[in-house]
């Protein structure tokens, strides 16, 4: 008996084949698309964690560069006594304690430790010899180094900052040294839930969230090349074994890298990116987990082409039936009726599921506001501290000038008591004490301006935090032979703000002028006032910004400079926007650039 297939049965059959076909393709589709955004948050992350790494040590490379021009350093080195190198032990201690260095130590020309901030701990460092470390050596050579290793006595890694310190002469005295450990960086990278880590540029890593991986190669290393790591004793007695990874830098067909980060061999989207700033060798990688991703959203949109094919194959064959059954149409009805009422029940079901999962995403939403919220706080100090690093040096020069004239009067004045001679002595001290004044006044003003805004506001003139940017960057105008031209109203120009972050805003600013100049020039600030708004206008005689530059200003991470994040106007144009103001940026009648910035007034 031959079988034929009925017209509905057909319909059937193409009507399954067509949902596998389509449950089938919808996978790789999906799959690509969310590898897609993967990568993109990858991209996204590599650049924070790379600015996370570089504040921190560029906040720590200020220190011992003003150590090394102390004269108090470079005394001890020269002449030691016991009163004066307990005085230095007990100095560093203070200073590490305030900068969250992990140990500041100072070192003599033989290599000998003879103060540090750890002296009253077990561990100390006074008494060992460092002569056969990199960081010793280079500054010795170079005049400064940085290594990072695992210290030989502590047993705890660390970036090693390092700066020659030379006597009147110009004789080599010792090196003062600042050991910086990145654990609060590492944290910062294992909060983020994606696998961070540094490596040194021979594959060799370094700082890294997934502590398993420390002093572990990328590959394997040649016999050679190990041994001379080893040999140099910057990881102690490290293993330097390679680790379980592959399709690292992009060599997956597919795109992914495949690691074991505590949970077994996963797959994740790396992003690399170089440091940009020494050491300039690190590169940063940034992992992001991709399995369950990928699985979910495979997963998901199968089950979401699954559901849509069966409501509309459904649906075409409801109509089928009815038509069909035209003849019974009350048990028909009956029959219909059930079935809407369960289609109904499950579309209910549907809908509450995908309202509970809305607001979840809702809530995951809020998370991660607040968190870009403090992420924007965080770079906003960071760009505080990089700021503050990059002028210290200037700032230490303008510090020196007081200190040396309080010697000289302080000389004069013992020679003029000496003769009895009370009132020159009198003004001598008087004069002291103004250049005191004035030294509290310079260190002062860095001291609010490294310190975490609070919020608070006051009403102030907006000369204010003018004066302290000026201040902050005075040694450097003077560097560049730049001339500063200022133009203020008659009266006050009150503004309600925050003056460490207006300080902030008038530093990057200036900053960038002085970039532009690279050399010598002028800078004008206009300040000008009218019925509801208070506006200072910043030019320069630089090149001024190209069309193309404009339109990118503040966006983030676009810079001209190498070394730059492209972040400092970016922030600057959000502290503004907090503070009720804004930022505008052109090109001046002289040819440079004219950043205007416009607060609103307050009346006096």
């Amino acid at each position: 008996m031959r079988w034929i297939a009925k017209p509905g049965t057909i319909w059937l059959v193409a009507a399954l084949v067509a949902t596998l076909a389509c449950i089938g393709a919808a996978g790789p589709l999906a799959r690509q698309h969310r590898l897609s955004e993967l990568s993109e948050e990858a991209a996204r992350a590599a650049p924070l964690a790379r600015a996370v790494l570089a504040s921190e040590i560029g906040k720590q490379r200020s220190v011992p560069l003003i150590l090394s021009q102390d004269t108090d350093i470079a005394r001890v080195l020269a002449t030691p006594d016991a009163d004066a190198l307990r005085r230095t032990d007990e100095r560093l201690a203070q200073l590490a304690g305030e900068t969250g260095a992990s140990v500041i130590y100072l070192i003599d020309a033989a290599g000998d430790t003879v103060a540090a901030s750890n002296h009253a701990q077990a561990d100390s460092f006074v008494g060992n010899n460092y002569a056969f470390r990199d960081y010793f050596q280079r500054a010795l050579r170079q005049g400064a180094g940085e290594q990072y290793g695992l210290g030989t006595v502590s047993r705890r890694p660390g970036l090693y900052l390092s700066r020659r310190v030379d006597g009147a002469d110009g004789r080599a005295l010792g090196v003062v040294v600042v050991k910086v450990e990145l654990n609060s960086v590492e944290q910062t990278w294992a909060a983020s839930g994606r696998p961070t880590f540094v490596d040194d540029g021979r594959g060799v890593v370094l700082a890294t969230s997934v502590p398993g991986w420390r002093f572990r190669a990328l590959r394997a290393l040649a016999p050679e090349e190990a041994q001379a790591i080893r040999d140099s004793i910057q990881f102690a007695d490290a293993g330097l074994q390679p680790l379980d990874m592959t399709g690292m830098a992009g060599t997956a067909d597919d795109g992914l890298a495949t690691v074991d980060a505590g949970s077994g061999m996963q797959a994740h989207v790396e992003a690399t990116l170089p440091l940009q700033e020494n050491p300039a060798e690190w590169r940063i990688h940034v992992l992001v987990p991709a399995a369950a991703a990928l699985a979910q959203s495979q997963l998901y949109w199968r089950g979401v082409t699954a559901l849509a094919l069966a409501l509309a194959f459904g649906t075409l064959f409801f109509l089928y039936r009815r038509r069909r059954w035209a003849a019974e149409r009350r048990a028909d009805m009956v029959r219909t009726a059930a079935v809407l009422e369960r289609r109904v029940n499950e579309r209910t079901a549907e809908l509450s599921a995908a309202n509970l999962r809305l607001e979840t995403e809702i809530a995951e939403r809020e998370s991660v506001e607040a968190r870009v919220l403090r992420l924007r706080d965080d770079l906003a100090q960071a760009n505080r501290l990089a700021s503050l690093g990059q002028i210290t040096a200037g700032v230490a020069h303008e510090i020196n000038q007081p200190l040396s004239a309080i010697r000289t009067f302080a000389e004069n004045a013992g020679t003029l008591l000496d003769r009895g001679d009370a009132a020159r002595t009198r003004a001598n001290l008087d004069t002291i004490a103004g250049l005191a004044d004035r030294i509290g006044e310079i260190t002062g003003t860095l001291r609010n301006f490294a310190r975490r805004q609070t919020g608070v506001h006051q009403v102030m003139d907006v000369a204010e935090p003018v004066d302290g940017a000026v201040m902050m960057l005075r040694s450097r105008m003077k560097q560049q032979n730049v001339r500063l031209e200022r133009q203020a109203p008659s009266g006050p120009a009150l503004v309600d703000g925050n003056k460490t972050r207006l300080e902030q805003v008038f530093v990057n600013l200036l900053r960038n002028a002085l970039d532009a100049m690279e050399g010598e020039g002028t800078i004008r600030i206009r300040t000008s006032v009218s019925s509801d708004s208070v506006s200072v206008a910043i030019e320069d005689t630089g090149p001024g910004l190209s069309p193309d530059m404009l339109d990118r200003l503040f966006t983030p991470f676009s810079t001209t400079r190498q070394n730059g994040l492209g972040l400092g106007l970016v922030i600057t144009a959000d502290i503004l926007r907090d503070l009720g103001g804004g930022i505008t940026a052109g090109n001046a009648s002289s040819g440079g650039a004219c950043m205007t910035i416009t607060l609103p007034r307050v009346a006096g």
